[in-house]
């Protein structure tokens, strides 16, 4: 399992982008998350222009196998999300740091406890 160099990581398995010039990232599931879950059949994600809080629960991930709670990595507004992945939760899987992002969110805090790459890797036991 590769994780990508340029994004941080949430002990919840949750990847964070880098924010973009207005101030934006992008956030989705790890790999790990991903093949934990199993098959992706649903995804809840919260609403464009809602308040997301650092560790707080913000939506919802439900597999063959179970469900599970999203968290934000991050505190924020959100600004997108990614309908291709509401109307196809398959992405999840097979795209998770691609077409498998999840929302999109105008960061206003960012937590101390976010991981590299080498970090999460470490942490998730890979």
């Amino acid at each position: 399992m590769s994780n990508p160099q340029q994004l941080r990581y949430s002990k919840e398995h949750e990847w964070l982008s880098a924010a973009d010039e207005d101030g934006v990232s992008t956030i989705g599931i790890t790999e790990y998350a991903a093949n934990a879950l199993g098959d992706v059949v649903y995804v809840q994600l919260p609403d464009v222009g809602s308040a997301v809080a650092a560790g707080e629960t913000c939506g919802e991930l439900e597999s063959t196998k179970s469900v599970s709670d999203l968290y934000a990595p991050v505190s924020g507004e959100v600004t997108e999300i990614n309908e291709d992945v509401v109307n196809d939760p398959a992405l999840a899987n097979s795209a998770p740091f691609e077409g498998g992002w999840l929302f999109r969110v105008r960061v206003t805090d960012e937590p101390e406890d976010l991981l590299s790459a080498d970090e999460y890797t470490t942490f998730a036991g890979n």
